[in-house]
C-alpha cells in the first residue's frame, strides 16, 4: 500500500470521527433504533452508550491504520478493504434515510465526505494493487 492510501485511510478514519460527532449531537440513538439498541447494551444512559460505542469504533479504526496499515502489515490491504466497504455504506445509508424520512437525519452532513473518501481509497487501493 503506498502512501497515498495510507494517509487517506488515515483521513477516513479522522472523517469518521466527525462523523460520529455528528450522529451524537443529533442524537441518532433516540432517533435510529439499531443505533438505540447497540446504546442499549452498554448502557441504559443511551448517549452514553453512543459515546463508548463510538469511541470503541474510533479506537478500532485508529489501531487499524497504527498497527496493520501505517506499518505496512500484510493485512493492511484487507482491513482498509473492510474500511471502504463500511464507510461507503455508510456514506450512501444516511442520505438515503434522510431523503426517505424528508428531514435532516444525524450523520447527514459528513456522509458524502465519507462516501467519497471511501470511494478514492477504494479506487487507490485497486490501483496500487494491480500494478
Amino acid at each position: 500500500m503506498d502512501r497515498r492510501s495510507r494517509h487517506t485511510f488515515l483521513a477516513l478514519i479522522v472523517l469518521q470521527v466527525l462523523h460520529s460527532v455528528e450522529e451524537y449531537w443529533g442524537r441518532l440513538f433516540d432517533v435510529f433504533m439499531p443505533a438505540r439498541t447497540i446504546s442499549q447494551l452498554v448502557s441504559s444512559n443511551h448517549a452514553l452508550g453512543f459515546i463508548i460505542v463510538n469511541l470503541g469504533f474510533i479506537a478500532f479504526g485508529f489501531w487499524c491504520y497504527f498497527t496493520r496499515v501505517r506499518v505496512g502489515a500484510p493485512t493492511a490491504w484487507a482491513w482498509a478493504w473492510a474500511w471502504v466497504v463500511l464507510e461507503f455504506a455508510n456514506g450512501i445509508g444516511h442520505p438515503l434515510i434522510a431523503i426517505s424520512r424528508g428531514t435532516y437525519f444525524p450523520g447527514v452532513i459528513t456522509a458524502p465526505f465519507l462516501l467519497m473518501v471511501s470511494a478514492y481509497l477504494g479506487y487507490r487501493l485497486n490501483t496500487c494493487r494491480s500494478k
